[in-house]
This record gives C-alpha cells, sequence and structure tokens, in this order.
C-alpha cells in the first residue's frame, strides 16, 4: 500500500540537478572550445561567465526551495551539498577561463587542451547521473568513470607540471602555467566531489 503523505514531497529537486548539470557541461564545452586554438579564443572566458551567474542563480533557487521544503525527495543534507559542489564545479570552470586574458596566453602548453576534454567527459557523467538519480539506475556507474577520469587528470596534472619545469626558465611563465594546470585540475576533483555525493544518495536511498 502506497504511503499517504498529508504534505507533499517536493520532487523538483532533481530537475533542479539536472539544471545544474547542464550549465556545466555547457561551461566545459565553452572551455574545450576555448583551448582549440592558438591563441584561446578571447570571447569564451565571458560566455563562461554568463553560465556561472545563471548556475550561481540555480544554487540560490535550489537552497531557497529547501528552507521553503518540509517533505524532501533525499536528505536534506544531500540537496544542500549536492547543489553546492555542482555550483563549485562552475566556479573553477569559469576561473579557469579567466586566467587565460588577465595572463596573456597566447600559446598553449601540455595539458591545458588535455584537462579541459577530461572535465567535459566528466560532465558529460555528471549530466547523466543526475538524469538518472529519481530512480537510481546507473548512477554507481557513472560515478565511478567519474571518478576514473579524475585519476586521468590527476596524470595529466604531474606530466604537465614535470614538463613545465623541465621547458621553461622563465619564472614568470613558469607562476601563470603553475595557476591555470591547479585550476584545471581543481575542476577535475570538484567532479569527483560531485560523484561522491551522488555516490552517498544512491547508498543511502537506492
Amino acid at each position: 500500500m502506497a504511503a499517504f503523505r498529508l504534505i507533499p514531497r517536493e520532487e523538483k529537486f532533481y530537475a533542479d540537478f539536472q539544471m545544474m548539470a547542464d550549465q556545466l557541461r555547457a561551461g566545459a564545452v565553452l572551455l574545450e572550445k576555448m583551448l582549440s586554438t592558438n591563441p584561446p579564443d578571447p570571447s569564451k572566458p565571458q560566455e563562461i561567465k554568463a553560465l556561472e551567474h545563471h548556475c550561481d542563480f540555480l544554487t540560490h533557487e535550489t537552497i531557497q526551495r529547501l528552507n521553503r521544503t518540509f517533505v524532501t525527495p533525499i536528505d536534506r543534507e544531500d540537496i544542500h551539498g549536492l547543489a553546492l559542489v555542482l555550483d563549485d564545479v562552475m566556479d573553477s570552470i569559469e576561473a579557469t577561463a579567466a586566467l587565460f586574458p588577465l595572463y596573456r596566453i597566447e600559446k598553449l602548453r601540455f595539458g591545458a587542451v588535455e584537462l579541459a576534454r577530461i572535465i567535459t567527459l566528466q560532465t558529460d557523467q555528471i549530466v547523466a547521473a543526475t538524469a538518472a538519480l529519481e530512480k537510481r539506475k546507473g548512477v554507481m556507474d557513472m560515478v565511478a568513470e567519474i571518478d576514473r577520469l579524475e585519476h586521468e587528470a590527476d596524470e595529466v596534472y604531474k606530466k604537465a607540471i614535470g614538463q613545465l619545469f623541465d621547458d621553461e626558465t622563465d619564472p614568470i611563465v613558469i607562476i601563470k602555467w603553475k595557476e591555470i594546470l591547479y585550476q584545471l585540475e581543481k575542476a577535475t576533483d570538484h567532479c569527483e566531489n560531485v560523484g561522491n555525493v551522488l555516490e552517498n544518495v544512491v547508498v543511502k536511498h537506492g
């Protein structure tokens, strides 16, 4: 017998997560396109910034709805946590894109394109996982792929830092590229954090 609820359960949070995930993937695709040319496409950071603002709005709306909702489909802390970690990914993508015009990067180095590609692949999995979250079907496989890609990113990052110190003698260039590579790798870590929250939700409610 289906349980009777005096107060209806708010299910819109699943749609919120999917909208946020779509923003992440759009931002990742723009970042990858930005880095597909030498020098990087100068128009893309502003486009990514607009997506970041929209993602901030969605995060705020989700948390405000959570504060107004009595009965939630998953634990309140998981809704709050997932909204924040999704926003963290978008923040990292935007922060990375902003560094290229700020540092006047004219020539790409190894690691930038490779890490941007991994971020896009991770956001593909995040989009699929948030779409599947309500029914919990296949989410763990997607989480495993996000984690595998993060480990791949770690290896690319270490190799890129090594090449940077091997090939570059200008300390200013080294400082700039260390920050760029760090921000790219940080975005992959935030994607892994999204996977960790999704895994926690499935374990508790699956």
